[in-house]
């Protein structure tokens, strides 16, 4: 049913935002989660305009049409940034039904390089060999220019990740747990290799057939994502039960 796969994808979708709240990816009230309501449909949920991640319902979430030039006329429109971004990956990228985008410390860190490449150098690094876009060509504030340039680069359907130079994140997936989980892995990936790069020692880095190996292996493991989002809902059920309202 319609309404009721709505409602499950704002509950998973509100989890998301509050657990990246927990896990210290916020940026004041800025950045932006979304997901379509349907494989194809061109409406999508969004966290409304301004609200700090952790006060974040299922209810609050506001739903737009990508395709819908008057979106931002509405009273309850959301941020500018959020639609054109969001709007344009949502209208142009058929693989971006969840969408997340964050100013995460370590993955930022990562964007601030002049080199953002990501070396394999251990299990979660490895997962991201040659999946991972990166932007050098950072033109300010995502508005409209901005989010259609960056929708356009997402050609590769291997590629989910893309580092934003000069910005943040941004993260793809097929499911609200699917995006969640990858964020997340991708975050502790760049926290390993930021680490490491602060060490000044040499990095260990895998040959390029053992990094493929590892991150082909790392995209067929069984249920990972689904059950790694499902046990982080059960503690917020648990501990923030109001996110379902």
């Amino acid at each position: 049913m319609p309404a009721e796969r709505e409602r499950t994808l704002r509950r998973e979708l509100a989890a998301a935002l509050r657990l990246a709240a927990r896990a210290g990816w916020t940026e004041a009230v800025a950045n932006h989660f979304s997901v379509a309501v349907a494989p194809g449909s061109p409406r999508f949920l969004v966290n409304p305009r301004q609200v700090h991640f952790a006060n974040v319902t299922a209810s609050s979430l506001i739903c737009v049409d990508s395709e819908d030039a008057g979106t931002m006329d509405r009273p309850d429109a959301p941020d500018p940034t959020a639609w054109a971004l969001h709007g344009a990956l949502h209208r142009k990228v058929p693989h971006a039904r969840c969408v997340i985008h964050t100013h995460a410390k370590h993955a930022t860190v990562l964007a601030c390089l002049a080199d953002s490449r990501m070396p394999a150098i251990d299990q979660n690094t490895a997962a991201f060999h040659d999946r991972v876009l990166i932007d050098t060509e950072y033109g300010g504030l995502a508005f409209a220019e901005e989010g259609a340039r960056i929708a356009a680069m997402f050609t590769d359907p291997r590629k989910r990740v893309m580092v934003m130079g000069n910005h943040g994140v941004l993260v793809l997936g097929e499911t609200v747990a699917e995006a969640f989980d990858r964020h997340y892995y991708f975050e502790r990936a760049a926290e390993t290799l930021i680490t490491a790069y602060m060490t000044g020692r040499p990095l260990r880095v895998l040959s390029d057939a053992v990094a493929e190996r590892t991150a082909a292996q790392n995209d067929a493991y069984p249920q990972q994502a689904e059950r790694h989002f499902a046990e982080m809902m059960t503690i917020l059920d648990r501990e923030e039960p109001d996110y379902r309202d």
